[in-house]
């Protein structure tokens, strides 16, 4: 029997949860606790690590106090987080700045001044993307990779750019935090899109460093996501309320765990995720890239294994959207009878199960109302910073309901517009894990299924898959789970959802005017968006 505390840091939230690893994952105890997300009039995207680390403290100190487990009983300590963040932290660890998201979007100007000289594809100048290709199957052709954010510090913020020790990603933070050390795992690493993956060159490379500019001694060293990063110092242990020398664990990224924590380890197999943002993820031996659509094979948990990866900026975002501005009363009337806006783990899910209801009455289609799920620009199968959500063909008969199902079906229609454009390249499940918020609804499960129509499963704990995953690197290492192609053995299928021919018949044709509805207005979103300031 083994004992790991694991956490899951998602974009506004984190969540703590304790696990007990034997014959199967069970669940002991969990803790929540929310941070801010500061969107910032230029296009930025930050986050506070005070908040982080005491959110980390309260949750660990709730989650111990619910707990029947000692401090000394935890074998490791393991993260699941957002990726693609960039960390800036000087050499007594301290942040020179706040931590910019994934989400952050205003390093246009230095992609053109670097990356777009001369004669370029998907943005990018041709030179530089087929370097980038060549060792990484992959290249920063969004501006909100991490490259672009840390040539923004350097451009704009030269004061805060000459104290930086070493750049991190999300987790790699908290394990500073934890152990004193800085490390990247390697699919942390690989998000950098500075990491050569060609075999026997693995590690950051000296040639793309020094084509971008990037310093390579801000780089800290890589290891394995189930490695163990370090020991918990006396000072975090104190502070967490834990036991001095507890293992932590490299972990992973979310787009590397929660595929892992929904049972999605082998070769072919395909899970979908829907939180804050979304996407489609298929298990490959080989790593391939697809830079018309934005799909590139990252580098994952597995040794040989890549995760085929398409992404969507808000998915569950779009309906933290309608809470807010379409089922909450607008004059606080609603909130004067209760404060839904401060328990998005109990008081929101009994919010979405009403919301779900409502939507279930409404027949597929939503009455041909469309939304475009594009609040904060797109990646694939477009890269688009300016491209935004709307409602399309509304008319007298359109009620709140409708645009209610539209916004579900629009999230529906681009997770599979992305799973048809993987198809292109590989081959994809026909059974495919569902996993995050947005499986929480039947309704949304069976409206996936109908219009991918695939076989939809959902998992025990699906909003806990990230750290289900965490959880079950320790279980690798410590030998209790033998190996990954045995995980899928400790996931169990809590429900199945077939196609319904009749709303298949629907969505098919609603599918092919949204995927239409992009390339129609891209003009009227450069247009009305040139200024991000103007969008806020």
């Amino acid at each position: 029997m083994l004992y790991v505390l694991a956490y899951d840091i998602g974009t506004t939230g984190m969540k703590a949860c304790l696990f007990e690893l034997g014959d199967k994952i069970r669940l002991l105890a969990d803790a929540y606790r929310e941070y801010e997300l500061y969107v910032l009039p230029d296009g930025g995207a930050e986050q506070d690590t005070e908040q982080w680390w005491e959110s980390m403290v309260s949750a660990t100190k709730q989650l111990m106090a619910d707990a029947k487990v000692s401090p000394g009983e935890i074998a490791g300590i393991s993260f699941c987080s957002q990726m693609q963040g960039l960390v800036l932290v000087d050499r007594d660890l301290n942040p020179v700045r706040k931590p910019m998201s994934y989400m952050d979007q205003r390093a246009v100007r230095e992609m053109k001044e670097i990356g777009a000289r001369g004669i370029t594809v998907a943005g990018l100048n041709i030179r530089l993307l087929l370097r980038s290709l060549l060792l990484t199957k992959a290249a920063p052709t969004s501006v909100k990779d991490p490259i672009w954010k840390y040539k923004w510090v350097e451009k704009n913020e030269p004061e805060n750019f000459e104290k930086i020790y070493k750049w991190l990603d999300v987790k790699e933070f908290f394990i500073a935090k934890c152990t004193g050390r800085c490390i990247m795992t390697k699919d942390s690493a690989y998000s950098t899109f500075l990491y050569d993956t060609r075999a026997g060159k693995e590690g950051f490379s000296d040639s793309l460093c020094r084509i971008f500019g990037v310093k390579r001694e801000h780089l800290p060293e890589v290891i394995s996501c189930t490695d163990v990063a370090g020991t918990l110092t006396k000072k975090a242990a104190d502070e967490l309320g834990l036991q001095e020398g507890t293992k932590v664990y490299g972990g992973g990224g979310d787009a590397t765990l929660i595929g892992v924590g929904a049972g999605c380890t082998k070769v072919g197999q395909t899970h979908i995720y829907s939180g804050t943002s979304g996407w489609v993820e298929t298990v490959l031996d080989r790593q391939i890239v697809d830079i018309d659509a934005m799909i590139a094979g990252i580098v994952g948990a597995q040794k040989g294994r890549y995760n085929y990866f398409a992404e969507m900026e808000t998915a569950g975002k779009c309906f933290e959207w309608v809470r807010d501005h379409l089922a909450l009363d607008e004059i606080d009337i609603y909130l004067q009878k209760m404060d839904v806006a401060k328990s998005k783990e109990s008081v929101y899910e009994s919010l979405y199960d009403y919301l779900s209801e409502v939507i279930a009455k409404v027949p597929a289609g939503a009455g041909g109302v469309i939304f475009t799920p594009w609040l904060h620009g797109n990646r694939c199968p477009f890269e688009d910073p300016k491209a935004a959500g709307m409602f399309f063909n509304i008319s007298l008969d359109t009620g709140k309901s409708h645009l209610l199902r539209a916004v579900l079906e629009g999230i529906c229609y681009h997770l599979n517009w992305m799973l048809e454009c993987q198809d292109k390249r590989v081959k994809t499940a026909r059974t495919i894990r569902f996993v995050g918020g947005g499986a929480l609804s039947g309704v949304t499960c069976q409206m996936l299924a109908d219009i991918t129509g695939r076989v939809i499963e959902t998992v025990e704990n699906t909003k806990e898959a990230g750290a289900v995953g965490a959880a079950i690197l320790v279980g690798i290492e410590q030998r209790v789970i033998a190996d990954f192609d045995e995980v899928e053995k400790y996931i169990q299928v809590k429900a199945s959802y077939t196609p319904i021919e009749e709303n298949r018949k629907v969505y098919d044709r609603y599918y092919q005017v949204f995927k239409k509805l992009y390339q129609s207005n891209r003009e009227n979103f450069a247009v009305l968006n040139r200024q991000t300031d103007q969008r806020r």
